[in-house]
């Protein structure tokens, strides 16, 4: 979850597939290329991460959450509409596979000038002034019902759009606000698969540790990708994001 919230009207967010030659190489050059089949292990193959099966187990999977938590989406769509004043969700641009933007939808928790508020409490940053994550504790631009849809990670939940629509899966490197341009070398391999809605960082310490921390955890689950982790992953989410352990 992002320190700040930037957002960007749904009719002009589009999915930038185009990056110039030289970024495309250097990202090319730091990807790992992916060459096993999850299923039968031959290389030429696709990953789990990449496969048709965790595309459409993830879709189906989205749509019957969204389904169940019909009651729980609308009535937290009401609490935010009625406790301050601004639009109800926003789409924020973050980088997803291979470095294409896409809007990520999410559930307000901020003041609608947010974003004008962020450079004077830069010195804040609990990760440095001139770290690339920005986030910081007991952030004065959250509203009262943001506070709360943050620690349980509800304001999330909506991500599950960008999941059916096929920019995110369930299990994955969570997205970032910044570009793939200001990622380091060493970074851009997370880039190899579909950001998630959850992962290794939400269940080992959240936003307690930094980018560089959170690369080891995206790589290690990119080496161990399998059906069976993802479902160790979705099973421990819900008790560490209720717990509020980690979220700011």
């Amino acid at each position: 979850m992002t320190g700040h919230e930037q957002g960007v009207p749904i009719n002009q967010m589009r999915r930038d597939k185009r990056m110039d030659p030289e970024h495309r190489m250097r990202l090319d050059s730091a990807i790992h290329m992916q060459g096993r089949g999850w299923l039968t292990g031959r290389d030429g193959g696709r990953p789990w991460t990449l496969s048709r099966t965790n595309r459409v187990l993830a879709c189906f999977g989205a749509l019957l959450i969204l389904v169940v938590f019909s009651p729980l989406l609308l009535g937290l769509a009401l609490a935010i509409k009625f406790t301050s004043p601004g639009p109800v969700m926003f789409v924020q641009k973050r980088t997803g596979y291979r470095g294409r933007t896409f809007g990520m939808y999410k559930f307000r928790t901020m003041v609608c000038n947010a974003e004008e508020l962020k450079e004077s409490l830069r010195h804040l940053n609990k990760h440095g002034v001139d770290a690339i994550d920005f986030k910081i504790d007991k952030d004065p631009r959250i509203t009262g019902i943001g506070g709360f849809l943050r620690r349980t990670s509800l304001d999330e939940l909506p991500n599950l759009f960008n999941v059916v629509s096929g920019d995110m899966r369930l299990v994955g490197p969570r997205p970032t606000s910044f570009n793939a341009y200001r990622y380091k070398d060493n970074h851009l391999a997370r880039l190899s698969i579909y950001p998630g809605m959850t992962g290794l960082w939400q269940i080992s310490g959240r936003s307690n540790i930094d980018f560089d921390q959170r690369v080891e955890l995206d790589l290690s689950y990119i080496a161990e990708q399998s059906l069976l982790l993802d479902l160790k992953i979705l099973l421990k989410t819900p008790f560490k994001v209720f717990s509020g352990h980690g979220a700011s």
